[in-house]
């Protein structure tokens, strides 16, 4: 897998951490828990949109960008990082941020909200349930271009063939740790969202022909939509490594702990949170990983996997919107005995 070819800003210094999860591992009975800790990327508060950002901001400022346009939804991991990039690279940043049920943006919001303005975002506009998200880009786009300015339109979570490369370096430096760690992974578990991560995992896994399973957990669509969405992006982000795309039948997405929707919490994710800050030190977030963990969690107890093989759940951040959802935490379902 030649990578070479494409150019990458790097915002994180070293490989994220490679960690057992001793505690959890002892809690579910086995299989052994590995955490990849892509919730310590660099830029702000790190998360996994740090990688996708490395090869698409690179793009930005070969064609003379001075400014990134991006969309997400309220509270977005990928907003916030989108803004650190700009910041880091003397870009500016505007977001279109896409409401998923009405008037749920709150600019007064804290969490992410907050840090769209501590990052120096020039521009937030709000636009309803339902509209036609990608035009609100193109229009803030024509904008710049009319005041002589030039915009780069990033998609959702970063999510296209190019962004995906970065979970297919990812892959690359997977490989180096669990060489030197001496270990076997029989089953890789992520949040499956925008879709481009866990395309550019599968992408990777081909490239280097380690065939394991990729389990994504939906957070937001159904599994066949998701399914379909994560297939594309493996296409895409294979002709950018010159490979034939995983298989269809390789592409796997479980909807069964989306709860009410996205961004809606539910008791499974409430637990999975608690049980990762009690018994290990680390946070998730509600949105991705807590539902992502939830997902591994169910599995575990249901014996998908054998007592003795080993499950990598790939961390992609989010704790700072944690704060916004605070009374999901104070439920009646998330107290102690």
């Amino acid at each position: 897998m030649n990578l070479t070819r494409y150019s990458r800003r790097k915002y994180t210094p070293r490989p994220t951490p490679l960690e057992f999860a001793p505690n959890l591992t002892r809690a579910l009975g086995g299989p052994e828990v590995w955490l990849k800790r892509d919730d310590l990327t660099g830029l702000a508060a790190g998360g996994n949109k740090t990688r996708k950002l490395e090869y698409l901001v690179a793009d930005a400022l070969a064609q003379g960008c001075d400014t990134l346009i991006t969309t997400g939804a309220p509270q977005s991991n990928h907003c916030r990082l989108t803004a650190a990039a700009a910041a880091r690279e003397g870009l500016k940043c505007r977001l279109v941020i896409e409401e998923r049920s009405p008037k749920s943006y709150d600019p007064k919001a804290g969490g992410n909200n907050f840090l769209f303005d501590l990052l120096g975002v020039e521009q937030i506009k709000a636009v309803a349930p339902g509209a036609d998200v990608a035009a609100a880009l193109q229009a803030e786009a024509d904008a710049l271009k009319a005041a002589k300015r030039k915009g780069y339109v990033i998609p959702s979570g970063g999510s296209n063939g190019l962004g995906a490369l970065g979970y297919a370096a990812c892959i690359q430096e997977l490989m180096g740790q669990l060489f030197d760690a001496q270990i076997e992974i029989h089953d890789i578990v992520c949040a499956s969202g925008s879709g481009g991560t866990q395309a550019g995992l599968l992408a990777g896994l081909a490239a280097v022909n380690y065939l394991i399973p990729v389990t994504g957990i939906c957070v937001g669509r159904p599994r066949l939509e998701q399914e379909g969405v994560v297939r594309l992006l493996a296409r895409d982000c294979s002709d950018f490594l010159d490979i034939l795309p995983p298989k269809n039948r390789d592409v796997v997405c479980l909807d069964d702990w989306v709860g009410p929707g996205y961004a809606e919490p539910t008791p499974e994710m409430v637990e999975a949170v608690r049980m990762l800050a009690s018994l290990e030190g680390v946070l998730l977030d509600p949105v991705y990983t807590g539902k992502a963990m939830a997902g591994l969690i169910a599995l575990a107890r249901q014996g998908r996997w054998k007592k003795d093989e080993r499950v990598l759940f790939v961390h992609t951040g989010g704790a700072p919107a944690l704060g916004v959802f605070q009374s999901a935490f104070q439920a009646p379902a998330a107290k102690k005995n």
